[in-house]
Formats: structure tokens, sequence, C-alpha cells
């Protein structure tokens, strides 16, 4: 008996594994793990029917994905998005292209050009738009400094993380969390 992989466009949060998991609970498929954007299946995929996953999975803003560079775009993008908000389950990359050239098995000029290319930003880019949204959370909860923020995302200086904050939103950090309206911008839009 086969394995099967799939891989889903959107999954950007540990919510996001549990629908996918009740989805395939639900269509009785049956899976081995689920993580962000992947999905390995214990039987071939010709045991179960892809449209009606497909459609289920659509229904609550998933897709999946059968181009093998827009897999490896969304593999780079839950790369980062686990290495920002769960650092603890991950090795602190001391060079991050090199550790995203391990964790993906490709050179990372490859990876860059190939994000680049289908994204229209850089993954530098992303990775800072990712950390900037998860610093806005973080000020919204209100419960961590500025400098434990900092430290949190491995910036070198609160001063670092405020201008580059300042550089994305606009806005000072302190400036953002007197603001009434707080604007957030949903992971899998970034």
């Amino acid at each position: 008996m086969g394995t099967y992989k799939l891989h889903i466009k959107n999954m950007v949060c540990p919510r996001c594994i549990m629908a996918v998991k009740d989805i395939l609970l639900k269509l009785d498929i049956p899976y081995i793990d689920v993580k962000l954007g992947e999905v390995i299946l214990s039987r071939p995929r010709e045991e179960f029917d892809l449209d009606h996953l497909r459609k289920e999975l659509h229904d609550v803003g998933f897709e999946l994905i059968e181009d093998q560079q827009v897999q490896l775009v969304e593999k780079i993008k839950s790369t980062i998005i686990e290495l920002i908000r769960y650092p603890e389950e991950h090795k602190n990359p001391y060079n991050f292209s090199t550790y995203l050239s391990q964790e993906l098995g490709k050179n990372y000029h490859y990876l860059s050009n190939i994000f680049s290319e289908k994204e229209g930003i850089t993954i530098e880019k992303y990775m800072i738009l990712q950390r900037i949204e998860y610093v806005k959370e973080l000020l919204i909860y209100d419960e961590l400094s500025l400098s434990e923020i900092a430290w949190k995302l491995n910036y070198s200086s609160v001063a670092h993380l405020s201008n580059q904050f300042k550089q994305v939103t606009g806005f000072a950090p302190t400036a953002f969390k007197k603001m009434q309206h707080k604007e957030r911008r949903n992971l899998d839009q970034l």
C-alpha cells in the first residue's frame, strides 16, 4: 500500500491543520501526517475522490496545488512561517538561505528565482512582511514589551525592529499600539 502527498495552499496556522484534518476525517480519507501546506495520506491517490476533497478544501479557503513550482513556493512560505512563529521547534539558523536550501534540498539561488517569479517579491521581503505581521499581532495582544518582541523574533535590537516596522507600515510600533483601528493582513495574502 502506497502513500500519497498532497500540497495545500493557504495553510498558515495550527487551526488550518485542524481544519484539514477535520475534512479528511469527514471524507474518511486516512492520513499519516498533516502539517502546514502538506498532507501525507496513507492510501494512494486512486483510492479517494480527489475532486470531492478539492471542493471541501476550497469551501474553507484552501486550494490543492498540483504545479511543482507552486508547491515549492508554498513550501518556502510554510517554512518561513514556521520559523518565525514557532522558532523553538527549529534550530535557529545562523544563515537563513543555507537553512532553506537544506530544508528543501534545492539551491537557494533557484529557490529565490522561483519564489520571485511566482510571487512578485523576494523571499527576504516576504520574510520581513511575515515578521511585521507577527509583531502587529504581538503588539495587539499587549503581553510582551517591545524589547521582548524584538528578542522573540530575533531582531538585533529594538531600533532595528522599530525601523523595519515603520518602513513597512508607516507607523512606529508605539504609534501602532495606540491606534484604535489596527490594520492587519491575513498571512495567506502576504
